[in-house]
């Protein structure tokens, strides 16, 4: 690739975002484009619509690299192009494909013969085959499969653990000038057919599926028998069969909307072949159940008989912390839930409609959410929670109940204070 080669990157959403900075903090020379309305000026100024630790001091360090536009025409300069567009899904978390169709028309128009597309936007198995069927012959099509987790999205796209390439024909090999460009990022790069690679994202995300899925079952085994999963957790780290990096922290089941929508995508698969995929069903029960733990809690602990006196601290809106998505959010559910209930919130980053939850007061702090609470819930792993002063806690609530599924509160210390404190696994 020519030291002066501009790689091209279309659709500015969170994937198009982070990637196009990583392609920058590599040294490459980028242009991201996006036409909807201020967007490019937007991202020109350093102002992110998402919240991504490292993106900031990225951008300040090599933000010059990338030049925001709102011009798709102006790909035409980049013999390299990444769609990077993120696939909304609805409320039974499918896909909706539309806009990134109409994405891939505009930029396979615009691009110059001999440019080499690669889609990152996640689509199921089929999409690319048919896709490369229609692409003009001067355009040669990839798939790459997108490791983004929202938190971390930045560390992980600037040192990906490895790339998982989609080919029409593997045994073709893959062009000098996206070779160099993988290359650049020093992992290994796995070529495969079209086919694997749309699947194999999803297999990734069912196994991390499997072992949230499991986590969560003994998790609660331990709180009903006397035993403590964050005992167990170490043991299950030294077997190398299951190993030190496996998802083994108890949860409130799956949300962001990415895992769900690999999950219908797997049963949709199965059905139309004939498999049998009752596991996954099995999965998304277990999930909702186990979404609702604090509201069990709530009742068992008598805090739900009165609309009229139980006033309730809930810190954490967002689906988990270090992102403003609340797609799926536990936390929002258990509020729709409890709307007779008088509630107070915060969350450092995400936002809720006033409108859509008018019995929710949003507080600018944590202390303040739990002013006067009669119980606190945390539902967001946030690290600045577990910064609280817990005695400046203890004198603002009413109440004396703490549920804490994530042990991001000092749990000893909760007791010390006089709290009844609880969490998930013990």
């Amino acid at each position: 690739m020519s030291e002066t080669s501009t790689i091209g990157f279309a659709g500015l959403s969170h994937l198009g975002i982070v990637y196009s900075m990583a392609a920058a903090v590599h040294g490459f020379s980028v242009l991201a484009v996006d036409e909807r309305p201020g967007v490019a000026e937007e991202l020109t100024a350093g102002r992110f619509p998402i919240a991504e630790p490292g993106l900031d001091d990225a951008f300040g360090a090599h933000g010059q690299r990338i030049q925001y536009s709102a011009d798709v025409s102006s790909l035409a300069a980049c013999p390299l192009i990444f769609i990077t567009l993120d696939v909304p899904t609805d409320e039974a978390n499918n896909s909706n494909l539309a806009p990134l169709e109409a994405l891939i028309d505009q930029v396979s128009a615009a691009a110059a013969p001999g440019a080499i597309l690669v889609l990152m936007s996640q689509v199921p198995p089929g999409f690319c085959r048919r896709l490369a069927s229609r692409l003009p012959s001067k355009l040669r099509l990839f798939y790459q499969v997108e490791t983004l987790v929202f938190g971390n999205a930045v560390e992980r796209a600037v040192h990906p653990e490895r790339y998982m390439v989609g080919c029409a024909d593997v045994s073709s090999g893959l062009p000098a000038l996206y070779r160099h460009y993988l290359e650049a990022f020093n992992c290994p790069v796995l070529p495969m057919r079209f086919e694997s690679a749309e699947l194999c994202k999803i297999a990734i995300n069912c196994f991390l599926v499997s072992s949230v899925t499991t986590s969560n079952t003994l998790a609660e085994i331990c709180e009903r028998i006397g035993a403590d999963w964050s005992e167990i957790i170490p043991a299950l780290r030294l077997d190398k069969r299951i190993g030190k990096s496996a998802y083994l922290s108890p949860g409130l089941g799956i949300a962001g909307g990415n895992l769900e929508r690999d999950l219908v995508t797997v049963l949709r698969l199965a059905a139309e072949n004939g498999c049998d995929a009752r596991v996954v069903t099995a999965w998304q029960q277990n999930s909702a159940y186990r979404r609702d733990w604090v509201l069990r809690q709530l009742f068992r602990l008598g805090l739900l008989q009165s609309t009229a006196k139980t006033l309730l601290g809930v810190w954490g809106l967002a689906y988990k912390q270090d992102t403003r998505s609340t797609k799926n959010s536990p936390s929002l559910a258990l509020l729709r839930v409890l709307a007779e209930y008088r509630c107070r919130t915060y969350d450092p980053e995400a936002r809720i409609d006033a409108g859509a939850f008018p019995h929710v007061a949003v507080c600018s702090s944590a202390l303040d959410a739990a002013q006067g609470t009669d119980a606190l819930v945390v539902m967001t792993p946030w690290k600045e929670f577990a910064g609280v002063d817990l005695e400046a806690l203890r004198r603002a609530m009413g109440g004396d109940r703490i549920l804490d599924p994530y042990s991001v509160l000092d749990g000893r210390r909760c007791r010390e204070l006089g709290f009844d404190y609880y969490r998930l696994g013990a």
